[in-house]
């Protein structure tokens, strides 16, 4: 049995949350730690939209019991009335999820069988105790950094072992490789990505970060990759040009980081092409086949580095725009 951060800061926050309730001298004080329970996300920013809706929901529920039972009484035909009404409209406002929350405010007034200052105050007192409990222990959220960039290593080296896989193939035609690692990628870019967005939710101050950027553009990358691959294992035969482009796959495989080379590997691939372009004609189909795979296959690998230096156009964009608002700000400063 595993018990993780989030479960510790759940029940550490429950029990705050019903202590102070209950210190405040609230009644269904324990209703206090049921809030934080419901409230405590995986993400900063998923918890401040639980403990919106929540309250909002609880709010609403609030008024329209006082109202209901002010007019016709505490009879249990009250609260069907009172549920269908304000089911729907939870839904209309995109706060569906918290209607049990709505619920407990019900019935409790209900239990009461009073609505006065004092009742709603109490209630309002048991919504404020534990949704607040819950943003604040969701203030504690470990860092993701380790994490991203053990999925960055994995991955850069899953795309080594794949291109030098290619080359082999390319080299001999022929391979043992039973190709695992195209399968692997595809589950780590998923996670990785997944890991780059709570991040991101984690730290409010941005909608994005350069992990879940690089994560984005190794995802396209890997596409390309995939797609040559029945192109390569169409390359059975040993030609000059086939050698050429696996020497080229082992270098760029050794060239596989988050820094930026692409420009070195672009004009290899220039060259490359024109080399091709120089050779003698084919002599038979086989090779003419071949020959024109192996444009094809120079082309997608052209698009392969594109994608990655576009990733660092962007960021030089990024980087001028906000050296630009800081010097934009200190004029209007003075």
């Amino acid at each position: 049995m595993k018990i993780g951060f989030r479960v510790i800061k759940t029940a550490v926050g429950t029990g705050l949350a019903i202590l102070m309730a209950k210190w405040l001298g609230l009644e269904f004080y324990t209703s206090a730690g049921v809030l934080t329970i419901l409230c405590i996300r995986e993400t900063r920013q998923r918890s401040i939209e639980s403990a919106v809706e929540k309250f909002i929901s609880c709010i609403i529920g609030s008024l329209f019991a006082a109202a209901a039972f002010k007019l016709f009484g505490f009879h249990p035909w009250v609260i069907t009335i009172l549920l269908l009404l304000i089911i729907p409209l939870l839904v209309t406002l995109k706060a569906g999820n918290s209607v049990s929350t709505s619920a407990v405010v019900i019935l409790h007034l209900f239990m009461l069988g009073k609505v006065d200052g004092l009742t709603l105050l109490n209630e309002l007192g048991i919504i404020v105790v534990g949704i607040s409990f819950a943003l604040l222990m969701n203030i504690i959220m470990p860092s993701s950094e380790k994490r991203l960039k053990e999925y960055q290593e994995l991955v850069e080296a899953n795309f080594k072992k794949i291109f030098n896989e290619y080359a082999i193939y390319l080299r001999y035609g022929e391979s043992d490789w039973d190709g695992k690692e195209i399968l692997e990628t595809q589950k780590l870019i998923q996670e990785a990505k997944e890991e780059a967005i709570r991040d991101v939710e984690n730290n409010l101050l941005y909608t994005e970060n350069d992990y879940l950027r690089y994560f984005e553009m190794r995802e396209k990358q890997f596409e390309i990759i995939q797609r040559i691959m029945p192109l390569v294992s169409s390359l059975d035969e040993t030609y000059e040009q086939n050698l050429i482009i696996a020497d080229y796959l082992e270098r760029l495989a050794q060239g596989i980081h988050p820094g930026n080379t692409v420009s070195l590997y672009l004009d290899e691939l220039r060259e490359i092409r024109q080399n091709f372009k120089k050779s003698p004609l084919p002599v038979e189909r086989k090779e003419f086949e071949v020959r024109a795979a192996l444009f094809h296959f120079v082309n997608e690998m052209q698009r392969y580095l594109l994608i990655k230096r576009e990733l660092f156009v962007q960021a030089t964009k990024r980087q001028k725009r906000s050296w630009k608002s800081v010097f934009m700000g200190t004029e209007e400063g003075k």
